[in-house]
């Protein structure tokens, strides 16, 4: 089999309500991508996942400086194809952001192409599931723009409809109001519901050290990136001195960067994200990086779970997954959860594959 087109894409897809963490405002989904077509007639789509802001320059890379080594190469070589878009010529100004956000995007539709042409959904194809169901955990209710009466309302429904984990944002301007918000999630969704807060890197050390502490009392299940990404020894302190497991890894994008982290003993759930790293043969590596230090893997979903419930399904030390429905009804197969739990894919490839009328609708080059 050999790759004979590679044809980058922009899908801008509406949120709706818009939507505010604590550093991000976000009133669509941007999907930054590639089809790469082979001769033996399977297209692979692969894609990564922004706030709609600066998704030029993920298409620019995928155009000039990796479709060119694609062109003629068999999928199936795709470490070595990884390997050599990583250490290209774009290894000089960039190892992470853009440029592997890029790679990312490649990479998971190589692996989308070897998965159709094998006949098996991924999860399959990396060597078949889990015997326990993916457990799924809901954001979409806990938005920091949300009021408190809009939040409550939200996460109450997200746990009547069966979803045994919920997480909020949280970042205000003065903490004690997301203590308070938190106080009340906890009271309103009982005790037996997971609950996760994410901070999105707006806490200072001492702010994290003295509100980490105070909100230990709501039994959270982990505070996620409270500090700025690359601070690994700011993480490690927080990691020591409280009694709230700390989450993070949307913004860590290569393993290196996982292994000092996971090293140093500064995470204690690892969020790997396959459209940050670079995409599935990254993502394989730090997941058995985590392994070896029994860290257990819940992704961060840039790709809004289609992806990642493949990764998941099959990786034994993945425990559960992120679930925000926003652009689920694009997909062929959208990323579908039932009772809590995802519902494993059935059709060949990773779930990536757009339909043509909402890849028409919402492309903007």
């Amino acid at each position: 089999m050999k790759i004979t087109k590679v044809e980058s894409f922009v899908l801008h897809v509406p949120i709706t309500p818009p939507i505010t963490d604590a550093i991000n405002v976000a009133t669509h989904w941007g999907l930054a991508g590639v089809r790469i077509y082979t001769d033996e007639g399977f297209v692979g789509y692969g894609y990564t996942g922004t706030c709609a802001h600066g998704d030029e320059m993920i298409v620019d890379t995928i155009d000039k400086y990796y479709a060119p080594l694609l062109i003629g190469k068999d999928p199936f070589m795709v470490r070595e194809l990884w390997d050599q878009m990583r250490f290209g010529k774009m290894h000089w100004i960039g190892r992470s952001g853009v440029t592997h956000m890029a790679l990312a995007a490649v990479d998971i539709a190589i692996w989308d192409i070897m998965a159709k042409a094998s006949n098996k959904p991924l999860w399959q194809y990396l060597g078949g599931a889990k015997s326990k169901p993916i457990k799924a955990y809901n954001t979409n209710g806990g938005w920091l723009n949300w009021s408190k009466d809009r939040l409550l309302q939200d996460v109450t429904e997200i746990v009547e409809s069966g979803f045994t984990g919920v997480k909020i944002k949280v970042g205000k301007p003065d903490p004690r109001e997301d203590y308070d918000r938190c106080k009340a999630v906890r009271k309103a969704i009982g005790d037996d519901v997971i609950f996760m807060i994410d901070v999105n890197q707006q806490w200072n050390i001492n702010t994290a050290m003295t509100w980490g502490k105070k909100l230990e009392e709501f039994d959270l299940f982990w505070l996620e990136e409270p500090l700025n990404p690359d601070d690994i020894m700011g993480h490690k302190k927080l990691a020591d001195e409280l009694n709230v497991p700390i989450a993070l890894g949307e913004h860590v994008y290569n393993k290196y960067a996982f292994r000092d982290y996971i090293h140093q003993g500064a995470i204690e759930y690892c969020q790997v994200d396959v459209t940050r790293v670079g995409g599935i043969t990254e993502w394989l590596q730090v997941a058995g990086l985590a392994a070896a230090y029994d860290v257990p893997i819940c992704p961060h979903v840039g790709d809004m779970g289609q992806i990642h419930q493949h990764l998941v399904a099959s990786t034994q030390n993945a425990i559960m997954l992120e679930y925000i429905p926003w652009i689920r009804h694009i997909f062929e197969e959208p990323a579908t959860v039932k009772e809590g739990h995802y519902v494993l894919p059935q059709m060949p490839g990773a779930s990536t594959t757009i339909l043509p009328k909402y890849f028409e609708e919402y492309r903007i080059r």
